[in-house]
C-alpha cells in the first residue's frame, strides 16, 4: 500500500491515521477534515466548555508538534463530496480528487434540525461558543430533546442560571436505551434542580419568539438548543456503490468494500458480541475502532473481528452516569447494587436472559466493575 487516505478529522480518523503509523504503515498517508480545526474532541462540548471550565484549546487531541510527527498530509477545511471505488479516489469540495490504495471512512455524523431558523444544535466547537455566550442568568433555554446531549446541556445552563424548560417527545426521558424507572430518576433530578421538563410533547418548528408545539403552543425562548439526534454523514457515498443504511454498512472487521473500512459515528457494523448490527455514537467507540479499522486494512485476510464492549459516560449536576454493553433492545432491567431512591445504583440489561449492558450512577467504579468482567465473558 503506497497511499493511505483517512477521510474525517475526527476522533476516529486520527486514531486511525496514528495507528497506521504505529504499525509501520510509511507511505502516503492523507487526512482529510471538514473543519478547519484540527482534530478535537467532542464529548467536553456540552460540559466544560458550555460552561467556560474550558476554552477551545484545551479540547485539541494533538499538539501541532505531535501532528507533525505523524508526516500527514493535511486537508482541513475542505470536504470529501465522492468516492470512486474503481478509480480508487476521493472527490473533494475545492475540485481535487485523491488517489488511495486503503481509505478509512470517519466523517461522522451531523444534527438532526427542526423546521425554521435561529436554533442552536451541538456539534461542533463553534456551535457550543456560539451557545454559551447567549447563556446567563435570567436568560430562558429551550432545549428540544431530553437524550444525553440535551439533558447535559440543560444542567449545565441551569448552573449558568438560566431558566430551562425541556422537552422531549417520550413519557420518560432515555426509557428505549435505559428503560423506565431509571429514565424517570434522571427525569426527578432535572426538575429538583429547576429544569421545567415537559414530556410527551413533540415540536413542529422553531420561531423568532421560541418553539411551536405539535398542538400550537408556543413556548417562548430567548435561545433554543435542538438535540433531537444525528444523520450519519454518508451523502457523499450515495453514488458510489458502497451500501449505506443509516451509516455506512460494514461487516464485522468494519469493511465496508475491500480495501475499504469506517470508523467511529458514521459506521454500521455487525459486532458478533451481541450478534447485532449496531451504529455506536460515543468517545471510546470512535477512538478504539478507527485502532482496529487501520489494523485490518494494513493486514487484510489476518484481520480481527471488532467486537467492543462499549462504553459510554455522562455528567448532570453532581450525577456521575457510566454504561458498559448495548443496551438498547433490552428485554429486562433489575437494579443489583444500592437504590434508585438514594440515586445511587447499579442496574443490570438483559436480552433474552443474557446479561448485555450495565449502568451505574453515583457508585464508585469499583461497583461497576465486576459486572464488567461478567459482561465481556458472556458468551458470544
Amino acid at each position: 500500500m503506497k497511499e493511505a487516505v483517512v477521510v474525517g478529522a475526527s476522533a476516529a480518523g486520527l486514531a486511525a491515521a496514528e495507528t497506521l503509523r504505529r504499525e509501520g504503515y510509511a507511505g502516503k498517508l492523507t487526512l482529510i477534515g471538514e473543519e478547519l480545526a484540527a482534530p478535537y474532541d467532542r464529548p467536553p462540548l456540552s460540559k466544560q466548555i458550555l460552561a467556560s471550565q474550558w476554552e477551545s484549546d484545551r479540547l485539541l487531541l494533538r499538539t501541532e508538534i505531535e501532528l507533525a510527527a505523524l508526516d500527514l498530509d493535511l486537508r482541513l477545511g475542505v470536504a470529501a463530496t465522492g468516492l470512486d471505488l474503481a478509480g480508487r479516489t476521493v472527490a473533494l469540495a475545492d475540485g481535487t480528487r485523491v488517489p488511495y490504495d486503503g481509505l478509512i471512512i470517519a466523517t461522522g455524523v451531523r444534527p438532526r434540525r427542526l423546521p425554521g431558523q435561529g436554533a442552536h444544535v451541538m456539534r461542533t466547537v463553534d456551535d457550543a461558543l456560539a451557545l454559551r455566550k447567549r447563556l446567563g442568568p435570567g436568560r430562558r433555554l429551550v432545549v428540544v430533546g431530553a437524550g444525553f446531549l440535551g439533558a447535559e446541556s440543560a444542567a449545565v445552563a441551569r448552573g449558568l442560571g438560566c431558566d430551562v424548560v425541556l422537552l422531549e417527545p417520550a413519557p420518560v426521558p432515555l426509557a428505549h436505551a435505559v428503560g423506565t424507572r431509571v429514565g424517570q430518576v434522571f427525569a426527578e433530578v432535572h426538575r429538583e434542580h429547576g429544569v421545567d421538563l415537559r414530556t410527551g410533547v413533540a415540536v413542529s418548528a422553531v420561531t423568532d419568539s421560541g418553539v411551536r408545539l405539535a398542538d400550537g403552543t408556543l413556548v417562548e425562548a430567548d435561545e433554543v438548543l435542538v438535540a433531537v439526534g444525528s444523520i450519519p454523514n454518508t451523502e457523499w457515498l450515495e453514488d458510489s456503490g458502497l451500501t449505506v443504511a443509516d451509516g455506512l454498512v460494514c461487516d464485522e472487521f468494519s469493511a465496508a468494500a475491500p480495501d475499504v473500512y469506517a470508523a467511529g459515528d458514521v459506521a454500521r457494523w455487525h459486532n458478533p458480541r451481541f450478534g447485532e448490527t449496531m451504529r455506536v455514537e460515543h468517545r471510546t467507540n470512535a477512538a478504539e475502532q478507527g485502532m482496529a479499522a487501520a489494523r485490518n486494512l494494513l493486514h487484510p485476510g489476518e484481520g480481527k473481528p471488532f467486537d467492543p464492549l462499549p462504553y459510554f459516560w455522562s455528567d448532570q449536576y453532581d450525577m456521575k452516569i457510566q454504561a458498559y454493553g448495548y443496551l438498547r433492545g433490552h428485554d429486562s432491567v433489575e437494579i443489583v447494587d444500592g437504590a434508585l431512591a438514594d440515586r445511587r445504583f447499579v442496574a443490570a440489561y438483559r436480552k433474552a436472559g443474557r446479561l448485555v449492558g450495565v449502568l451505574a450512577v453515583g457508585m464508585p467504579p469499583k461497583a461497576i466493575r465486576a459486572w464488567r468482567v461478567a459482561l465481556t465473558k458472556e458468551e458470544r
